[in-house]
């Protein structure tokens, strides 16, 4: 008899941050200060989204840290690393890890499996969508969170571009070797920073999210690698149980609430 695991057991330890498109809105409070919303920033995000949309397979790699207060204010910083194999429209492999799990999870554009080695637990469940499909559907319906997911979701009508507060370019640095444009964004209750590439070819390298609805404001940093020329075999995408593993259901998120 297959057992059951709800998603969050799965992605448990994950730092994969909430996507910047996803984040919830409050009320804001109100201000008589007016704070300027630079329209060639917004342009570069448009821009960047457009070159993303247009790669249709890549490999990126992220080092993701962030940090979890505690109840007297100290913050506790976590660190994970995550690699994403992407070949548009509907195939993509993600493998996580961290000091206290690993996951996995394969979509060869008719299923998705999740994977957790260290209790060689597996689920999968029939999808035919999109990668921007996936990351939605999959947080709604499970609430399993792909790391970089706005990836997915730049130069899209569902990206950010008329919610914002501000938006200011910020200079340039280095990011690695990379010379890139710096640009910095309000929007609701998230302050965040994203370092684009200034060599015509428009990749986000760093992103900064920073959260205003908590007093001690924490804080989280991808850093992001990439290789726009990747090889990958068809069976990269698709997921092969190994030895001993066991099937277990995926359960929807809404069943945690019951």
């Amino acid at each position: 008899m297959k057992g059951t695991i709800l998603a969050a057991a799965l992605l448990a330890g994950a730092m994969a941050v909430a996507p910047i498109h996803a984040q919830e809105a409050s009320a804001a409070s109100a201000t008589s200060e007016t704070q300027a919303v630079d329209p060639g920033a917004v342009d570069a995000l448009r821009d960047m989204g457009a070159h993303l949309q247009a790669l249709k397979r890549f490999s990126v790699s992220t080092e993701l840290t962030g940090e979890r207060v505690l109840e007297d204010g100290q913050k506790l910083q976590h660190t994970a690393t995550a690699v994403l194999d992407v070949d548009r429209p509907n195939r993509i492999r993600v493998v996580i890890h961290s000091a206290r799990n690993a996951r996995e999870i394969f979509y060869d554009g008719r299923t998705v499996w999740l994977y957790t080695p260290a209790l060689k637990y597996y689920s999968s469940v029939p999808f035919d969508g999109n990668l921007a499909n996936l990351v939605e559907d999959f947080r709604a319906r499970f609430g399993v969170e792909i790391p970089l997911a706005d990836l997915f979701v730049w130069g899209t009508p569902n990206a950010p571009a008329d919610q914002f507060e501000s938006a200011m370019y910020a200079g340039q640095d280095y990011v690695g070797k990379d010379v890139c444009n710096h640009y910095a964004f309000r929007q609701h209750d998230v302050d965040w920073q994203i370092w684009i590439t200034a060599d015509g070819n428009p990749l986000p390298r760093k992103l900064v999210i920073t959260r205003r609805d908590d007093d001690a404001r924490p804080q989280s940093t991808s850093m992001i690698n990439w290789v726009t020329s990747p090889m990958f075999r068809n069976s990269a995408f698709a997921f092969r149980p190994p030895t001993g593993a066991k099937q277990v259901d995926l359960v929807p998120a809404s069943a945690k609430e019951e």
